[in-house]
């Protein structure tokens, strides 16, 4: 159906490389599933936007061909791909939230398409966009047409993105990383809608992602990309039992594997104790008083120093808010907070203001949390700066903490937009580490990285736990990188604790349905390659 030859798309001047793809050549044939799959900056994204006709402005197919049932899709008039586009080849994106419109009801997103491809009445395309909903496993279908994109969890917003994609019942359908940020659950669900539509319509699908794990689930076909070209392709059966390639060997080993063995806690001191914490919001209208919204209930829990405690749960759970009440960005209703003799949960600014370097956070999204307009130096020396440190001082020690973590001191007088994200994520650790904190809040430090830019990003941490004596809580939905990397495991669903122990026993033998459900929904759980859990 698919036949891409030798492709190249030339990049910008000024950028990284000339070339995002290079000489790219596979296919994708009626009623299967092709992965591609690679690191961030591969060309994974770019050869799929040149399929759409949807490359960025400066950005040009400059070679080769992309044939669809023997048309040339590069060659064909911009009216005829217009027509094509969502009709026979639709996209699913990575960012539901950024690709749907948020001031436009969702039905009327979902029905925008049919019209503009049919001509039926607006209310024949609202009746046929809730039977694609529903199709989807949204059960409030005629709920979810009137609600806007705000309104709905990730999960839901991804089966409305599934939904537009599939209106116009296209012969290919490409999916660009659709489960990246979900929770093992909700991936888990995409995933099976997604096969299960595939199998139904019998359509193609170009799956994207850098999850191997989803590659053992979903593949019938392989293809990996490394700066741009292919040097791998084929069944996902011998691809994933005996890779060829030493790129895609070290793509697979980067996986995380095994459990972290607890840690003696014998003659312990807790260097935190958190006691039957609780927060509700209220959810509701500008004008009137919504409904309260429990996000924690009764949480408790004991940090030890050296020792890293994972919190794991899907979306909606509760990990982020217990980690900002902690750390006093968002204030507790209830509960108690010890940390160094006092309790921190109610403390008025002032006096808990010596204790706040002691407690500090390496936020999801590094980019969001680096000011884009100053210096790394800068950035780094603030906080010590804050706390009376001479300017100087602060420089010096930013510049052992970048060793620290693998960068050198000639990005202190760069922006954060110069660096990757996993450069972005040290850097974020660094900062972290400036106040030489006794507890150290990882909040999903690693979701939206590459599994060899992630493997890199656990070890740095717990490195820098092992030398700093550091205690870490570490959030996470992924339950692959919380066995790999936490003494201990907190299990949370709707604001409670399910489950706290041992991290080998939580594996081993979970007492919790809900735990069950959780280690069941892990990709690639069965693939004796892949599986990192029992």
């Amino acid at each position: 159906m698919l036949a891409i030859r030798d492709l190249a798309v030339a990049l910008p001047a000024g950028a990284e490389r000339t070339l995002a793809a290079e000489d790219v050549s596979f296919d994708v044939g009626s009623n299967e599933i092709v992965c591609l799959v690679g690191e961030s900056g591969s060309g994974k994204s770019l050869t799929a936007h040149a399929v759409m006709g949807l490359l960025p402005r400066g950005v040009a197919a400059t070679k080769g061909a992309i044939l669809f049932e023997g048309s040339d899709l590069l060659r064909e008039p911009a009216e005829a791909t217009r027509r094509r586009r969502g009709r026979d080849i639709a996209m699913v994106f990575q960012d539901p939230m950024a690709a749907l419109n948020p001031v436009m009801r969702v039905g009327e997103q979902v029905s925008e398409q049919i019209r503009a491809h049919r001509r039926i009445s607006e209310a024949e395309a609202l009746r046929q966009a809730g039977e694609l909903l529903e199709e989807m496993g949204l059960n409030n279908a005629s709920g979810v047409i009137k609600a806007y994109p705000h309104q709905l969890s990730g999960g839901q917003r991804q089966r409305v993105m599934i939904a537009m994609a599939l209106s116009l019942s296209p012969k290919l359908l490409i999916a660009d990383e659709p489960t990246t940020a979900l929770d093992v659950t909700t991936q888990a669900q995409i995933v099976r809608l997604i096969k299960r539509l595939q199998a139904k319509r019998q359509m193609g699908v170009l799956f994207i992602t850098h999850d191997f794990g989803l590659v053992a689930e979903l593949a019938d076909r392989v293809v990996v990309m490394r700066q741009g070209q292919v040097v791998e392709k084929g069944s996902a059966e011998k691809l994933l039992s005996a890779p060829a390639h030493p790129y895609t060997r070290a793509l697979i080993g980067a996986i995380p594997k095994g459990r972290c063995a607890p840690l003696d806690q014998a003659g312990m001191k807790p260097v935190m104790e958190v006691d039957a914490l609780s927060k509700s919001f209220r959810r509701g209208a500008l004008f009137r008083k919504g409904q309260a919204v429990r996000a924690l209930d009764q949480v408790c829990l004991t940090l030890n120093r050296g020792e890293t405690l994972g919190i794991v749960g899907e979306s909606g759970s509760g990990k982020s808010t217990l980690a900002r009440c902690i750390i006093r960005l968002l204030e507790p209703d209830r509960g108690a907070i010890r940390f160094d003799g006092s309790d921190i949960a109610h403390m008025k600014a002032g006096a808990l203001r010596p204790s706040r370097r002691h407690i500090q956070m390496v936020f999801q999204d590094p980019y969001a949390s680096l000011n884009p307009r100053r210096r790394i130096g800068d950035i780094l020396a603030a906080g010590a700066c804050a706390y009376g440190e001479a300017p100087a001082a602060a420089r010096e020690r930013a510049c052992e903490l970048l060793a620290l973590v693998g960068l050198g001191k000639e990005a202190l007088d760069r922006f954060p937009h110069e660096f990757s994200g996993g450069q972005r994520q040290r850097i974020g650790l660094a900062r972290a580490l400036m106040l030489r904190p006794d507890v150290l809040i990882a909040d999903e430090p690693v979701s939206s990285l590459d599994v060899t830019v992630q493997a890199q990003v656990l070890k740095l941490l717990d490195d820098v736990r092992r030398q700093m004596n550091l205690a870490m809580l570490f959030i996470t939905h992924d339950l692959r990188v919380a066995a790999a990397i936490s003494h201990r495991l907190m299990v949370m669903r709707h604001g409670r604790v399910v489950e706290i122990g041992a991290t080998r026993d939580i594996f081993n033998a979970p007492k919790d349905a809900y735990i069950k459900t959780l280690l069941a929904a892990i990709p690639g759980r069965d693939s004796p390659l892949l599986a990192s859990v029992g």
